[in-house]
C-alpha cells in the first residue's frame, strides 16, 4: 500500500501558480534597436516558439510534481508481519554425570539410557514452547551455560542432541547449576523466570549449596522444577551388587524437593520415559506460553523514483532546446 511520510508538502504543489499571481512581474524592457529594412522578413516562427513555450510549461509541472512528491518521502508498506513472542525465560539445566549414562529407562519398548530418554522428552518440550526464550545449562562436576537464552528453538535441540554424559564431570554439581542459572537470568528484563532443572544425583561437587542458591533463585524472582529421574533401587543393585538399597539414597529427593518449595515450583520424580513426558506436560500447565503479539509491516522508501523521473524529464529537455536552439542557428 502507498503512503506518504510527509503528506503535507504536497501542499505546495500550487505554490509556483500563488507565485505567478502574487508576485509582480519582472521588467524586461530593453532598448531595441530599429531596423526597417528587416521589417520585410519573416525571422521567427510564431506558432514554433507557442509550441517550444507550452512543452517548456509542462516540463517545468512534471518536475516540479515530480520534486514535491520526492519531498513528501512515498513509501510503500509491505504485508504485516506478525512475531510471537512471550514474557518468559526459561532454563534448562541437564545433569550429564557419568551416572545418567545408566539404561534404566525404555524408549518404544527398548531399553534406553536416562540421556537418550532425555533428549527425545525435552526435544518436544522444547517445541511446544514456541514463544518462549530458552537456554540451556549443561552440569556435572562444573556447571557450563551450553546454549545461551534464545528464540531459536531449533537450534537449541540440535545442540541438546549432541550432548553425551561424562563431559562435565563424573559428578553433580546441583548448586553451581542453580547460581549459573540465577547469574545467567539476573541481567534479564522478564518478570516471569524458569528453571528446569533434570539430575539423577545428589549434590557431591561444586562451590555452592544447592538450598543457599535456590534462596538466591528466589530473591531473583527465578521459578525452580526438579526432575529427579532414574536411580531407583533395582539398578542401583545391579549396577553396585548391593541389595535393599532404598529409592532416593543416590538421588536425594529431599534436597530437590526442598529446592522446588523454596521458589514456588515443584519437585517430580520420572522412573520412565512415560513419566518423564507426563512430567513436562504438567509443566506445559503450570507454565502456559504467554502468547504476546509483536507486528509490523515492512515499508520500502520510493523517493528516488520521482526525484529521478524529475531530472530525467530536465535533462531530455534541456539537451532538446539546445539541439534546437544549434539547428535554429545553422539556419
Amino acid at each position: 500500500m502507498l503512503g506518504f511520510d510527509w503528506w503535507w508538502a504536497m501542499l505546495l504543489l500550487p505554490l509556483p501558480l500563488l507565485a505567478r499571481r502574487l508576485l509582480p512581474a519582472a521588467d524586461n524592457a530593453e532598448v531595441a534597436l530599429a531596423v526597417p529594412l528587416l521589417n520585410h522578413y519573416r525571422l521567427t516562427d510564431v506558432s514554433a516558439s507557442k509550441s517550444s513555450a507550452r512543452l517548456a510549461s509542462i516540463c517545468f509541472w512534471l518536475f516540479w510534481i515530480c520534486l514535491v512528491t520526492a519531498a513528501s518521502r512515498p513509501i510503500w508498506w509491505g504485508e504485516p508481519l506478525t512475531r510471537t513472542v512471550s514474557g518468559r525465560d526459561l532454563m534448562l539445566a541437564v545433569d550429564i554425570s557419568g551416572s545418567m549414562s545408566e539404561t534404566d529407562m525404555t524408549i518404544n519398548s527398548k531399553t534406553a539410557s536416562r540421556i537418550e530418554v532425555l533428549k527425545v522428552v525435552v526435544k518436544n518440550f522444547i517445541q511446544r514452547r514456541e514463544g518462549d526464550r530458552l537456554g540451556l545449562i549443561l552440569f556435572g562436576t562444573n556447571a557450563y551455560s551450553y546454549v545461551p537464552l534464545t528464540f531459536d528453538l531449533d537450534t537449541l535441540s540440535n545442540l541438546l542432541a549432541d550432548i553425551s554424559t561424562g563431559l562435565a564431570g563424573r559428578h553433580t554439581a546441583i548448586g553451581d547449576a542453580i547460581g549459573l542459572a540465577v547469574k545467567t537470568m539476573r541481567e534479564q528484563d522478564n518478570e516471569h523466570k524458569v528453571l528446569v532443572l533434570v539430575t539423577d544425583g545428589s549434590n557431591t561437587a561444586g562451590f555452592e549449596n544447592p538450598i543457599i542458591a535456590a534462596q538466591a533463585a528466589r530473591q531473583q524472582g527465578l521459578t525452580i522444577y526438579t526432575i529427579g529421574v532414574g536411580t531407583d533401587a533395582q539398578t542401583l543393585g545391579q549396577t553396585y551388587g548391593l541389595s535393599n538399597i532404598p529409592t532416593g539414597v543416590a538421588l536425594n529427593e529431599r534436597v530437590l524437593g526442598t529446592i522446588a518449595d523454596v521458589t514456588g515450583g515443584e519437585y517430580f520424580r520420572a522412573t520412565n520415559a512415560q513419566a518423564l513426558e507426563k512430567i513436562y506436560l504438567t509443566l506445559d500447565e503450570l507454565e502456559p506460553v504467554e502468547y504476546k503479539y509483536q507486528s509490523h509491516r515492512p515499508r520500502s522508501e520510493l523517493f528516488t523514483i520521482p526525484l529521478a523521473g524529475g531530472i530525467l524529464i530536465m535533462v531530455v529537455f534541456t539537451a532538446w532546446s539546445n539541439w534546437r536552439s544549434r539547428s535554429s542557428g545553422d539556419l
